[in-house]
């Protein structure tokens, strides 16, 4: 196992850190514009051509199904840039359209941003995992419960159940409902946003079919989701990870090894909004995905970070239990190899 990487010297005892990001936390009107237009335009002209090569051959469709499922996941970063603020100068501009791309992307704004509020503040802390995560137990809570409680995990842990069921029942189920912790607030973008999405049903009942409509969505929502939770999963599950208890826990040792470096070939790194430069996203969640690897290259002290790619990080979907003796995540063939 690759152990933790080395966290760039005396960067928190010096607060150079907070200096570094600051010229990158002020959005330009113009660029958050304009990633709307080359995101928006794109994503509903495939759609329109989805449902015109309905009449010519379901392959064809689902061709186009591709790149609109990459349109599908840059307007969830777009909606993940409101939800922190950091789109536009304007709340009100920042609310707006995170509605707006929350109906798009089957997401509530409220609702979503307070977990992923709870995420960015407790990535790596064993005692506050659970919300906004994906839930990752250690070896002596796995090894403690039931045989039916082990059965379950790992089953949930399985990279089918991560990566195909899951990203889906989170998106078109758990997404249409509040917690019980939830607030007025977070209860309400859940019921609009499921009131929107009902309203977008009907219409292209309608006017295009019922049928016509799931045979499109369906595949875009499928590989969009997908990758979205994949993306997700790789930033914050690798070999070298951060996982600290609370009374040790740093936010930016949290930050810069609690999150990976993605490097992606430049389509994708496009397509996902620069999300790969995740290290520096949890240092300053303020700071705009298109300014990302303008941060990353101009300071060197970011980039001594752990560096996945598309291939090393297949080796990651394994990894789901934290020993907290080697302080290193593994796999449940390494329990077995114990």
């Amino acid at each position: 196992m690759v152990k933790n990487v080395t966290t760039p010297k005396n960067i928190s005892q010096t607060g150079s850190w907070q200096k570094a990001v600051a010229a990158y936390q002020t959005p330009q009107t113009w660029r958050s514009w304009w990633q709307v237009i080359n995101t928006f335009v794109p994503f509903f002209i495939l759609m329109v051509l989805m449902v015109l090569s309905l009449e010519v051959s379901y392959w064809l469709t689902l061709l186009l199904a591709v790149p609109a499922a990459g349109f599908f996941t840059r307007i969830f970063i777009i909606f993940h840039d409101c939800g922190h603020g950091s789109f536009f100068k304007s709340k009100r501009a920042n609310d707006t359209l995170g509605y707006i791309t929350g109906i798009l992307t089957m997401t509530p704004y409220h609702r979503w941003r307070h977990d992923h509020a709870m995420h960015h503040a407790s990535v790596g802390d064993l005692d506050r995992r659970g919300v906004g995560d994906i839930m990752t137990l250690t070896v002596k809570e796995y090894q403690g419960k039931s045989t039916w409680g082990r059965l379950v995990y790992r089953v949930t842990r399985h990279p089918l159940a991560l990566f195909t069921v899951g990203p889906l029942g989170l998106f078109l189920i758990n997404n249409r409902f509040s917690t019980r912790t939830s607030g007025k607030r977070e209860r309400h973008s859940v019921y609009w946003t499921n009131l929107a999405l009902l309203i977008v049903v009907l219409l292209m009942s309608v006017t295009i079919g019922l049928k016509a409509f799931v045979l499109v969505m369906l595949p875009i929502l499928v590989i969009g989701t997908t990758a979205g939770v994949w993306l997700f999963y790789v930033q914050h599950q690798f070999e070298g990870v951060y996982w600290e208890r609370h009374e040790r826990w740093d936010y930016l040792y949290a930050a810069l090894k609690g999150s990976s470096y993605y490097k992606l070939p430049r389509i994708l790194q496009w397509f996902t909004g620069n999300i790969g430069f995740h290290h520096i996203h949890h240092v300053s969640p303020r700071i705009p995905n298109y300014y990302l690897e303008r941060c990353h290259r101009e300071n060197p002290m970011f980039q001594e970070v752990r560096t996945l790619t598309l291939l090393s990080s297949l080796k990651c979907m394994f990894l789901s239990l934290w020993d907290e003796d080697e302080r290193e995540l593994v796999s449940f063939g390494d329990l077995r190899k114990a």
